[in-house]
């Protein structure tokens, strides 16, 4: 693959992943609610999921979920039942207040792990993996499965800048607004909002 080659699967990464979605909407919520570390810690669970959908798309794992619609439908209703359970936790803690000097001492594990969790369950990056990586694999290539690991790394190290950035401006509000209790005892309650629409578009989504 050329330099040009690159730089368009680059920047056509890059706006993909700003995209309003699941993955960065839930980056800019642990952010703004626990600090920006919190935030870096969920986008490494979201982007280490990413390579088991590399490599999924890149052997043509990704395909059985396109031609298995009970394949597809577990693992949908799989992901929509964690984002809900996400949900029924944050709504639990709406009437707390932050204190985020604290809450970034707090160990990250849990965070990263529901990174990886929440992109697991989302059959949809499977699908778009195997949609997208291979309209980037030059056509002299003689074997597809490399290039699209290539390209599928590539565009986990987009991610995770796009999302440290992402944490890091959001951590920066989160800092400056969850001061106000007025402002604080809400957050975890548009939270669980976020969370409960997202796992209910989940569950309705088709293949």
């Amino acid at each position: 693959m050329d330099t040009v080659h690159i730089l368009y699967f680059f920047t056509a990464s890059v706006a993909i992943t700003l995209m309003p979605g699941p993955d960065i909407l839930f980056v800019i919520a642990q952010s703004m609610s626990r600090g920006k570390t919190a935030g870096i810690a969920t986008a490494l669970g979201l982007c280490t999921g990413l390579i088991v959908h590399t490599l999924a798309a890149a052997l043509g794992v990704a395909a059985i979920l396109h031609q298995s619609a009970i394949a597809f439908a577990v693992l949908k209703y799989a992901g929509a039942l964690y984002l809900l359970y996400l949900a029924w936790q944050a709504a639990r803690e709406g009437k707390a207040t932050f204190d985020l000097p604290q809450a970034e001492q707090r160990p990250h594990w849990a965070l990263y792990r529901k990174g990886i969790f929440m992109n697991l369950l989302n059959p949809k990056v499977s699908l778009f993996f195997l949609a997208f990586l291979p309209q980037f694999v030059p056509p002299s290539a003689e074997n597809a499965v490399w290039p699209m690991i290539l390209l599928g790394f590539l565009f986990l190290l987009q991610a995770l800048v796009v999302f440290t950035a992402v944490s890091i401006f959001a951590g920066m509000i989160g800092q400056r607004w969850l001061r106000r209790p007025a402002v604080a005892r809400h957050v975890n309650k548009v939270k669980a909002a976020l969370f409960a629409i997202l796992g209910i578009r989940l569950a309705l989504m088709e293949r």
